[in-house]
């Protein structure tokens, strides 16, 4: 592998939507000091089942409109109708945004499997072909590196991912995970099944052990052994919780990059320190501020 110059590694980040404007403010704050590090793009999510849907998109357009920041609309098939969501869309095109990230989505609180709407978009793919008839969007899809929970198969998920990129998807960006083989064996699948478009693995700086644990079990996510036991007995030590956390998502990121992996998308569940301090592990700098 040839030597990484300045600039050589991308990164980008993605929020959750905040309930209540306290929230907000701390996310404001998190794109504020991340910002110096010129991410590629800026997501902000849904909540469960397509809920917050308003305060997402008004975060997305403050974003477009009152940043330098380039902002990624998440856009999912749950509770609309084509014609809405289509209707967003040019909307959203309108309003200068030009990156989506298009989903099935989850289902909605409180029901454990997803049903499509009755006049709704039965899955991503058709999502995404419905898409780049409105506008030439750059589409973003998801994929599971350990597979989606709900996939009968490897070969099942990996060919339902192909339809994504063969409806016009862009690049893919992963759900997080631990265990950087699996995403080598997940890339490699994709290469065989003539998936050729940019893969972006997705990072999880471990803020909160308990909290991630949580999110894994209902994401498919595995928790390896090795991860238990690096952050046993941290649970009243946050400050060496934090260090640990660093150089976990740190040394996760330089194996992908001995691997030519050269953009990390991270989920920063709206905390900077983690996320900024993994970057500059990887040497993603900040910008320097000019003299006035």
């Amino acid at each position: 592998m040839s030597k990484l110059q300045d600039g050589d590694i991308k990164v980008s980040f993605e929020f959750f939507p905040p309930a209540d404007d306290k929230g907000e403010a701390r996310l404001w704050d998190t794109v504020e000091k991340l910002a110096p590090l010129e991410p590629d793009f800026l997501s902000v999510t849904y909540g469960a089942g397509g809920s917050t849907q308003d305060r997402t998109e008004r975060i997305v357009a403050d974003i477009l409109q009152k940043t330098t920041q380039t902002p990624t609309a998440h856009l999912t098939c749950v509770g609309q109708s084509k014609e809405e969501i289509l209707e967003k869309a040019d909307r959203w095109w309108e309003m200068g945004v030009r990156n989506v990230l298009a989903l099935r989505g989850d289902p909605p609180k409180g029901e454990t499997e997803w049903q499509p709407h009755p006049g709704g978009f039965q899955h991503a793919a058709e999502l995404v072909a419905a898409l780049k008839e409105v506008a030439p969007f750059s589409i973003a899809v998801g994929a599971y590196p350990e597979v989606h929970p709900n996939s009968p198969s490897e070969q099942a998920d990996t060919e339902n991912l192909k339809r994504k990129v063969d409806a016009g998807a862009d690049r893919i960006v992963t759900q997080y995970f631990f265990e950087t083989s699996d995403f080598l064996r997940f890339r490699d699948r994709c290469a065989k099944a003539g998936i050729d478009v940019p893969l972006i693995p997705g990072i999880m700086p471990i803020f909160n052990f308990g909290k991630v644990k949580r999110f894994s079990h209902g994401c498919g996510a595995k928790i390896p052994q090795w991860l238990e036991d690096t952050f046993a007995g941290l649970d009243d030590d946050p400050e060496t919780r934090q260090l640990v956390a660093a150089s976990v998502a740190a040394d996760q990121c330089n194996r992908l990059v001995s691997e030519d992996v050269h953009h990390f998308h991270f989920y920063t569940l709206n905390r900077p320190e983690l996320t900024y301090a993994v970057c500059r592990r990887l040497g993603v700098k900040p910008r320097l501020k000019e003299a006035a």
